[in-house]
Parts: C-alpha cells; sequence; structure tokens
C-alpha cells in the first residue's frame, strides 16, 4: 500500500491510487478530462500530527454528474474507523445537499450531534465540475473557503486540537488532489 505525505505535516493518504502530484505545493485545478488518479471514495486519511492553528486541508475533487450529497469530515480516533455506529468525534462535518442546495456543517462532541448550522445563501457546487474546498484553522474556529470564497466560520467545538487527526471524505465525488 502506498503512503504519501500531502504536505510536511499534512495529510496521509493511504491508497493504492494516488496522484502523483500530491508531493507538490503548487495546487491547481483539477482537469476534469484527466480521471486516471482519482483517489479512491470512500476515503480515510490521516492528519499527521492532527490539527493546529494555522494547518489546512485542501481537498479537490469534481462533483459526480447526478450527485445527491457528499460530505467531509474531520475526526478524532482514526483507529475506531471500523465501529458503527462511530464513537469518535467529529470537530467538523461538511455536507453538500444537492435536493435543497445547501452546504451544511456540524460537529459531534461525546456522542452528541451539535445543531447543524446552515445559514449561507451560496451554494457553490455544480454537478460534473471540479471543485477546491480549504479548511484553515485557527484559534478559535475553522475557516472553510470554495473556489478561493469564503463561505463561513465554523468554531470550534473539540477543544484538543491535536487530537482532529483524520480526514473523511464520502459521496458523490471523485477527490482530484488532497493537501
Amino acid at each position: 500500500m502506498a503512503v504519501q505525505a500531502a504536505e510536511k505535516d499534512g495529510v496521509n493518504v493511504e491508497d493504492d491510487h494516488l496522484n502523483n502530484s500530491l508531493g507538490n505545493s503548487g495546487l491547481i485545478s483539477p482537469d476534469k478530462e484527466d480521471l486516471s488518479c482519482l483517489l479512491t471514495v470512500p476515503f480515510c486519511g490521516r492528519i499527521r500530527g492532527g490539527m493546529r492553528p494555522g494547518k489546512k486541508i485542501i481537498v479537490m475533487g469534481i462533483v459526480d454528474l447526478e450527485p445527491e450529497s457528499f460530505d467531509m469530515s474531520l475526526t478524532c480516533s482514526r483507529d475506531l474507523e471500523k465501529e458503527e455506529p462511530p464513537p469518535y468525534d467529529v470537530a467538523l462535518k461538511l455536507t453538500a445537499r444537492f435536493s435543497d442546495r445547501q452546504f451544511l456543517r456540524s460537529a459531534r462532541v461525546s456522542g452528541n450531534w451539535v445543531g447543524e448550522e446552515a445559514s449561507t445563501s451560496y451554494f457553490p457546487f455544480i454537478p460534473d465540475q471540479p471543485f477546491r474546498i480549504e479548511i484553515h484553522c485557527e484559534h478559535q474556529r475553522f475557516r472553510i473557503f470554495v473556489d478561493g470564497h469564503q463561505l463561513f466560520d465554523f468554531y470550534h467545538k473539540v477543544k484538543s486540537l491535536p487530537s482532529i487527526d483524520t480526514v473523511r471524505i464520502q459521496g458523490d465525488l471523485h477527490i482530484t488532489k488532497l493537501g
């Protein structure tokens, strides 16, 4: 199994379908025609050293042709990924729902989901089109950008940032780059 670090202390990608450009610092927009080196979805990868202020996660991909939804989560306790229902804390869960054009965010702390937030008038995802999501970690919050536009802030519910050690992605999308 191949293992590469997307950046010095970033996301370790553990998958047989690695994008060879993960080590490059200059991220470019994904090419819809080059689908040969996509990461497998559902995806689970380790954040080396956990989160901390100043660190960011970048996910680039392409939305499926007829999507229903997809979600991306930053979670704690990577070793528990096989159990259902998941006992781990979810520091940030981003969900794109295409039926009502909502981009939702929530968190799970000590087994309880925190109220879902949905207040954004702009839905940035288009079927069969590329996107770039950036999650910037700051002292008090995550800042979420899509295609260079800041959409919202999400204040930390999980206070121990280094314990946020896993990225999980699932749903109706293809991942082309992760860093």
